[in-house]
This record gives structure tokens, C-alpha cells and sequence, in this order.
């Protein structure tokens, strides 16, 4: 075995972990940056010396209620979430040194805290609509968020996935383009005609060759690459553009770029859409995940019901 020949000391198992995440499990390098962060704060807890054989179901139950009473410089303490975080990653350092035969405490003995499910919120088709005829269409910016907008709610993407398009990523002829989500995994996204429409609608009034599918128009010169061009529309940019369209819209709940995210599962499975293909289009790895929207299409379900079925 590789590590047969001296200690098991988790202090040095944990870079080898890291570097596994990226290079065979395809993790992103800010995930494997956050991984490294909890497992930090396990050898914060634990000690530099902890060899991995001692790690115990006794030592796990003593770590998290050190993580339930934890409070950083500032007093704040961690959500329930985020100690989850934290015992996820240590329940996959400690899958990873069972595959490489490493006595330690069996991952399964990991039980993570029961998290109340976030409330989704998600616009109808009608406020969706609403929000869009608000965006002006006789600016080149104008133009820019009425076709990010629409691409959003078409496509169901993470703004992450958005604001990192080119303009040759997207095929307007076939209404389809694939997208690399989390964990580096590919999925399809398809366009919808007004999408389409909007996107060519705006590419068409750009007289630039910048590669970026959306651009910052702002003057600040932090807004502005060392050739003195606009630079890349960012994640933070996308968030002013949605809650400024949201609000001329009379829209009082809180809209984010995720909100069309959730409207665009949420609209295809109160129009009869499986579940199974909402997962893919979304690029949830679990099914679980996207169970979330069954509570809201519940309701909807709830809300035909009382209005068209027949009582006595």
C-alpha cells in the first residue's frame, strides 16, 4: 500500500484528497478550494496529529457539536447547512481512504443533520412576461438583458453557465447548444423561438468582435480589460439587471438570476413535464434535488383542483 511505510496522518491525507477531487472525481477548483476549507477545520478540531485510524464514531459526535457551538471572530455561528457542508466533506475524505484500503472510520457512519427545505420562490408565466415588456429595446444594453432574460427562462441556466457563453457556444439555427454545469458535466439546453429571436436581435446590433455572448456596458474602468474593451457581463452584473426589470414590473418578491432558474422547472412541470427530464435539463445529478418543485406543483395541482372539479 502507498501508505504502508509510515503513519497515516490525516494532515498529509487531506492534499492528496484534494488533488483526487479535481483530477479523477472532475470537481471544480473552487470546490476543492471549499473541501480543503472544512477539512481545515476538522484539523482545527482535531489536532495535526490525528492519524486516520483514530478517527472514531465518538470523535465525529464531539466534532459536530464543536461545529454546532462554533462561532468565528466576528460571533457568528454556522447554519445548520453549512455544518452539513462540512461533514460532507469529511464523509468524502474518508470514502476516499477506504478505496485506497486506509483504515478509518467508514463513511456511512456520517449521518448529516435534517435541513428544512428552502421555500422556492419562481415568477408565473404571466409575471415573467410582465418582467420582460419592462426592458427597453432601443439600447444595445436594452437589447442585452431582454435576450439574457429570455435566455434564462428558456434554458433554465445557472448564471454561473450564463455570463461564461460565447457567442459561438450558441447555434440560433438549431435552438440548442450544450452547456458544462457542475462537476464539470455536460447537459443540453434548448432555446426557445423568442429566446432565439431576441438573442440574434441583439447580436446583430453589436458592431464588436469581443468573444463574450454578453458584455458589460459599464464605464467604470473597473468594467473595462486592459485593451480598453467591455469586458464579460459578470454573475454580480445579472443580478442588478433581474431585481431592476423585477422591480419596474411591480414584482414585490425577491428575484434573483436563479429565480428564472426555478420558474423555468416550475413552468415546465405544471405544463405536464416529467420529473425525470426536468432533472436532465437542470443537470441535477439527483432526482432529489429537483423533487423540490414537486411541493409548489402540488399546490398548483391543489389550486385546479378547488377551482374546475365538481361538488355535490
Amino acid at each position: 500500500m502507498r501508505y504502508a511505510m509510515y503513519m497515516n496522518y490525516v494532515v498529509e491525507l487531506i492534499p492528496d484528497y484534494i488533488e483526487h477531487l479535481e483530477v479523477e472525481g472532475g470537481r471544480s477548483s473552487k470546490t476543492a478550494e471549499n473541501y480543503n476549507h472544512y477539512l481545515d477545520r476538522f484539523l482545527e478540531f482535531c489536532g495535526e496529529e490525528l492519524v486516520a485510524e483514530k478517527i472514531t464514531s465518538e470523535l465525529i459526535r464531539k466534532y459536530r457539536l464543536w461545529l454546532n457551538r462554533y462561532q468565528d471572530q466576528h460571533g457568528k455561528e454556522l447554519t445548520v447547512i453549512t455544518q452539513s457542508y462540512h461533514l460532507i466533506a469529511l464523509r468524502g475524505f474518508l470514502k476516499y481512504l477506504v478505496d485506497r484500503d486506509i483504515a478509518s472510520l467508514p463513511p456511512t457512519k456520517i449521518r448529516l443533520p435534517k435541513v428544512a427545505r428552502k421555500q422556492v420562490t419562481f415568477l408565473h408565466f404571466d409575471e415573467v412576461k410582465r418582467l420582460v415588456d419592462n426592458i427597453p429595446l432601443d439600447s444595445e444594453a436594452g437589447l442585452r438583458d431582454r435576450a439574457l432574460v429570455e435566455l434564462l427562462f428558456s434554458g433554465g441556466l445557472r448564471v454561473s453557465e450564463l455570463v461564461s457563453l460565447d457567442r459561438d457556444h450558441i447555434n440560433t439555427k438549431r435552438r440548442e447548444f450544450m452547456v458544462r454545469g457542475k462537476g464539470q458535466k455536460d447537459r443540453p439546453v434548448f432555446v426557445s423561438q423568442a429566446a432565439t429571436h431576441h438573442i440574434e436581435e441583439y447580436l446583430s446590433s453589436r458592431s464588436d468582435s469581443l468573444a463574450p455572448l454578453f458584455l458589460s456596458y459599464s464605464r467604470n474602468t473597473s468594467d473595462i480589460d486592459s485593451s480598453g474593451d467591455y469586458r464579460r457581463l459578470t454573475a454580480r452584473s445579472v443580478q442588478r439587471i433581474i431585481s431592476k426589470y423585477a422591480r419596474l414590473a411591480g414584482i414585490t418578491k425577491h428575484v434573483s438570476p436563479h429565480t428564472m432558474r426555478h420558474s423555468f422547472a416550475t413552468d415546465l412541470l405544471m405544463n405536464g413535464a416529467d420529473i425525470r427530464s426536468v432533472q436532465s435539463m437542470l443537470g441535477h445529478s439527483s432526482i432529489s434535488t429537483t423533487q423540490v418543485y414537486t411541493h409548489v406543483t402540488d399546490q398548483h395541482l391543489k389550486e385546479v383542483h378547488d377551482k374546475f372539479h365538481s361538488e355535490d
